[in-house]
């Protein structure tokens, strides 16, 4: 990885159009919530992709963040900043795997090659989208920051009706299935038979 030279032809084109779905308007909302939610030591990133890349790269920053969402125990025990490679993909996984836990669905999660390589930033930016959003859904007091940065996420709304209503239903035709009025079966010819062609 570390002696990958610049990509050519398709594969340029491609990296292109995954590097326009970046959205650094989006960036800045989502380094101020990271700041708020999980204290001004984390420090800022330089803006900018790159920037933002350096400064989730090595998965203390997200690791951070996960546990300041669970308010009793930590799902991320050990985390450390470190330079080793292997050790930072490792702390980009344990993120991964507790914000699934949390409730982040399997579409919404980046790869750890995507921050770590830098090949998809804006699935990264998608992902910290969609935690923020369970985030401020939940309301266990966990969250800090605007609760308008993020859209809330639609919850069950269950209902319970009786047994009298749900037999007062089955007698209903609804108008979306047609209507019931002059329907007949006059003028129509039985299966099979032929049409009869006069001249």
């Amino acid at each position: 990885m570390a002696n990958k030279g610049p990509s050519y032809g398709l594969s340029r084109e491609v990296q292109n159009k995954i590097d326009k779905k970046y959205d650094p308007e989006l960036e800045e909302r989502l380094v101020e919530w990271i700041v708020a939610q999980c204290g001004p030591s984390v420090g800022k990133p330089q803006p900018g992709r790159q920037g933002f890349q350096t400064w989730l790269k090595d998965g203390c920053v997200l690791c951070e963040l996960i546990n300041s969402l669970y308010p009793a125990s930590k799902p991320v025990k050990k985390f450390q900043s470190t330079g080793m490679a292997f050790k930072q993909m490792e702390q980009i996984s344990q993120f991964l795997t507790a914000a699934e836990k949390y409730g982040v669905t399997k579409t919404d999660i980046f790869q750890t090659v995507d921050l770590w390589d830098g090949k998809d930033l804006a699935a990264v930016q998608m992902t910290l989208m969609s935690l923020g959003s369970l985030a401020v859904t939940k309301g266990d007091g966990c969250y800090r920051g605007d609760p308008n940065w993020f859209h809330r996420k639609a919850q069950e709304n269950k209902r319970d009706f009786t047994e009298e209503q749900l037999k007062e239903g089955q007698s209903v035709i609804g108008l979306q299935m047609g209507s019931n009025r002059g329907a007949s079966q006059a003028g129509m010819t039985g299966y099979g038979r032929p049409r009869q062609i006069l001249n």
